[in-house]
């Protein structure tokens, strides 16, 4: 797939009009805030072969308001993969609760019990029939200036999870599933706060 790379810093540019549904990823310097720190978020609506990457120069003040306003949007879905680590970077760096979200990692746990395996990587696989490199995952993405590699495997996190997650719901809805994923969606918002307030290996809901 070509697909066409734009880079932004700090925020998005104003007035861009992504459409009702659009894919998002994000990239950081590590796990861990406040040590470590959110250094990108990619995005690409379901009807563009543009992928917009927003890179987060000034990491000691987050200022993105444009950025801001579209996570802020009720009618725009978004769909993460591993959503409830891209939720806890973001609400940490810009201080927002993302609306609207969606989650494959979610919808791949309650739809495939057919499978242990539900990352990015085995989801292209198997609903696109493409094998995707994760060789730069572990790269440094807090640099100032990225290298191709860097931002070709950013975009690729994008370019395949609206399609994934459409073969997903089809699985849920055939399972009789959507409640719960709709449930599970819900909730993230607590299991963020929970992550942020120092219970991300904490099973609050154990008997012990």
């Amino acid at each position: 797939m070509s697909i066409d790379i734009k880079l932004h810093k700090d925020d998005l540019p104003a007035n861009l009009n992504f459409g009702p549904v659009v894919a998002c990823d994000c990239e950081f310097t590590g796990l861990n805030p406040p040590k470590d720190k959110l250094c990108l978020i990619q995005l690409l609506s379901i009807d563009s072969k543009q992928v917009h990457i927003v890179q987060f120069v000034n990491r000691d003040n987050y200022n993105s308001p444009n950025l801001v306003k579209f996570l802020a949007n009720k009618d725009i879905k978004k769909i993460f993969h591993y959503a409830r680590k891209d939720l806890q970077m973001i609400k940490w760096a810009l201080n927002i609760d993302v609306k609207n979200v969606d989650c494959t990692k979610i919808a791949s746990k309650l739809a495939r019990g057919y499978s242990s395996q539900h990352s990015y990587k085995a989801l292209v696989q198997e609903f696109c029939g493409i094998s995707i490199s994760k060789a730069k995952q572990s790269s440094d993405f807090g640099k100032k200036d990225l290298d191709p590699e860097q931002l070709k495997y950013s975009s690729n996190d994008v370019l395949y999870i609206i399609k994934i997650y459409e073969e997903l719901k089809k699985i849920l809805v055939r399972e009789k599933r959507m409640d719960l994923y709709n449930a599970a969606i819900e909730y993230l918002k607590v299991r963020v706060n929970l992550d942020l307030a120092g219970y991300e290996n904490i099973d609050v809901w154990s008997h012990e």
